[in-house]
């Protein structure tokens, strides 16, 4: 038995080898559309990479409140002229975070941000670079992991002490013959020790401009009472701010309007909720009770990420689907065409069945010759579009800037029904071929 099917397979392939033409051109149905599946599954399995990847970084069941600046002034200004009594609001601040703690159920962390751009210097190095003003929550909320040293305490927490931990950019540049920690590098205009690293983290130029988010790997981290007391407090009253505003008032209305000041004193203020269900309600809530806080005036914008990514997840997913399904079609034009090459192929070789037959070979024979015939030319169709849809996947990754990964899963799954469509549209032709009348067909001109 093993024997009669090595015969049978060397038969079928002495037979595509001696036409070779007509082999490719029958198998290029299958070549294109396993390269299109391979290409299909690779953008969508980069796709849900990157997206995962955007859920850490803007954090599980998280609420993101930001300041407005500009829009509220304008705001303000209608409302003055409209009512005659204008409305002022303390803006964003960390007593909203604190109240928001102790008011709304459900909240397991809150994590406020102030962020300044500054400068950083040691050895005569400098750099610009971004301090940010964070609580210790900040690090488990996003994901962070230290390379080394830890996270702020308590005491460095409350007290403000001049304490930072940088990202592993930071530590590249300034300190990348010596260890860190303990070390002080001058930030602005103060020094500040540094008791922590941050693990690399690697961000497209996509999940920054799509998530509003910035190169983790260049920034400082200090306590947020640290930022408030050594550096800027916004809704600290000064007597700059009331010199400022004194001159305002005295200049001619003809005069063109100044840039609206940012009052805030946060820059963001995340907030997480422990279930996923609860962040739609939750939001709201925080609405309702920001505007009594801020009297009315809306000068925040409550965002929920993880809702924004999952319905973009479930966007791709459909188009993953429309281009499988456009795929697969490919696929199945393409067992059509060795259906009907190899239906041809029977008609034209029906003198050499009937020879076949009449030197004693079987019914089965030839239908194993006709079906090796049909899997051979689309397995080896199969295994020219993996390549070709490899070669297709790097293409679009490097032209397209467009996340691409190819699992094995996909290979095997391209691979495996590749065979399966010459073994489905390659049994008609073989049934075919056995079926004929050896005598008829030794006669068949």
């Amino acid at each position: 038995m093993g024997t009669k099917l090595i015969a049978n397979f060397f038969i079928a392939l002495e037979a595509i080898l001696s036409n070779m033409i007509r082999s490719l051109l029958t198998g290029l149905g299958i070549i294109f559309g396993v390269a299109a599946v391979i290409a299909m599954l690779a953008i969508g399995n980069g796709a849900q990479q990157e997206i995962l990847e955007q859920i850490k970084l803007v954090g599980v069941n998280n609420i993101v409140i930001t300041p407005i600046v500009e829009q509220i002034e304008e705001e303000i200004e209608e409302e003055s002229f409209m009512m005659r009594e204008p409305k002022y609001s303390p803006g964003l601040t960390l007593l909203d975070s604190r109240s928001l703690v102790e008011i709304i159920p459900g909240i397991e962390r809150v994590s406020p941000e102030i962020i300044m751009e500054t400068f950083l210097i040691k050895d005569g190095m400098r750099r610009s670079a971004k301090l940010v003003g964070v609580d210790s929550t900040y690090f488990d909320m996003t994901s962070f992991q230290f390379a080394l040293g830890k996270n702020f305490n308590r005491e460095q927490l409350e007290q403000g002490d001049p304490v930072c931990i940088i990202g592993r950019s930071i530590q590249t540049r300034f300190f990348s013959q010596e260890d860190p920690i303990g070390k002080r590098i001058k930030c602005g205009q103060h020094w500040l020790k540094i008791i922590g690293v941050l693990e690399q983290r690697l961000i497209s130029d996509q999940s920054i401009s799509n998530l509003g988010i910035r190169d983790y790997n260049m920034d400082v981290y200090t306590p947020i009472n640290t930022m408030l007391i050594r550096y800027k407090n916004r809704s600290r009253l000064t007597s700059a701010i009331i010199q400022r505003a004194n001159q305002n008032n005295n200049q001619n209305q003809e005069e063109e309007p100044k840039a609206p000041v940012n009052y805030h004193q946060l820059d963001r203020l995340v907030i997480q909720v422990a279930e996923t269900s609860q962040l739609s309600a939750t939001a709201e809530i925080m609405a309702r009770m920001l505007a009594r806080r801020h009297y009315r005036v809306v000068d925040y914008e409550i965002t929920i990420p993880e809702l924004l990514l999952k319905q973009q997840q479930r966007t791709k997913r459909i188009f993953n689907i429309v281009l499988g399904a456009i795929a697969a079609i490919s696929l199945l034009v393409g067992g059509i065409g060795i259906m009907n090459i190899m239906l041809a192929s029977v008609l034209e070789r029906i003198k050499e069945i009937g020879l076949r037959l009449a030197v004693g070979a079987e019914q089965r024979d030839i239908v194993l010759q006709f079906l090796f015939e049909a899997m051979l030319i689309s397995v080896s169709g199969g295994l020219a579009g993996i390549f070709l849809g490899w070669i297709l996947a790097i293409i679009v990754s490097k032209v397209a800037d467009i996340p691409t990964i190819i699992s094995i899963f996909s290979i095997l799954l391209a691979f495996g029904v590749a065979a399966g469509v010459g073994l489905i549209f390659g049994i008609t032709p073989a049934r075919r071929a056995a079926e004929q009348d050896p005598i008829a067909s030794l006669r068949y001109e």
